[in-house]
């Protein structure tokens, strides 16, 4: 057997149809595309589009607002912590950031924080440095004779306009001192 003997068997390819070829071929004229109307044309797909009756995202109500300005936190569960010292993937001895637990592998991003939340117990002493903290995971640091800094909070740009437009109008509506 040669190469230029080689062939398919029998049946396992097909000729491609040949579409708007003549009355004769079965697929002339409108090329087994049916006739008239929108989709009878070339590129075109109507997304949602349920023929006139009333499409299902528009039948379903909207719920909810996602703010433009709004910052992502981390929650961080101090037993998760407690874990991950057990492990040794944080040194009790060093300063707790979000930096620390991004390289440590406890969390996958450092978005805009951290926000320090109470569930698990922790034994070790620890120093936190968190955006945020509730009031049990405080609580629970102390107990086990560590400390939580809270980081100032990260401004936005809508929070900062705000601030300048009431600083504008308190020095706008003030009296010049008296010299």
């Amino acid at each position: 057997m040669k190469l230029n003997e080689i062939h398919n068997r029998p049946g396992s390819t097909h000729r491609r149809k040949e579409l708007g070829r003549g009355i004769g071929s079965g697929l002339g004229k409108t090329s087994g595309r049916g006739v008239k109307g929108q989709k009878a044309r070339t590129g075109v797909a109507i997304k949602g589009f349920e023929g006139g009756q009333m499409p299902l995202f528009r039948r379903l109500p909207k719920r909810g607002f996602t703010s433009i300005g709004r910052k992502k936190f981390v929650p961080v569960n101090i037993g998760r912590l407690q874990g991950a010292v057990d492990a040794g993937r944080i040194d009790a001895k060093k300063t707790v950031t979000i930096a620390v637990l991004v390289e440590a592998g406890v969390v996958r991003h450092a978005h805009e924080g951290m926000r320090l939340l109470a569930d698990g117990e922790l034994k070790t002493k620890l120093t936190i440095e968190a955006t945020f903290a509730s009031k049990a995971a405080l609580a629970a640091v102390e107990k086990a004779g560590g400390s939580v800094t809270i980081l100032k909070k990260p401004e936005n740009e809508h929070s900062k306009a705000q601030a300048a437009k009431t600083k504008a109008k308190k020095t706008k509506g003030a009296k010049p001192a008296a010299a």
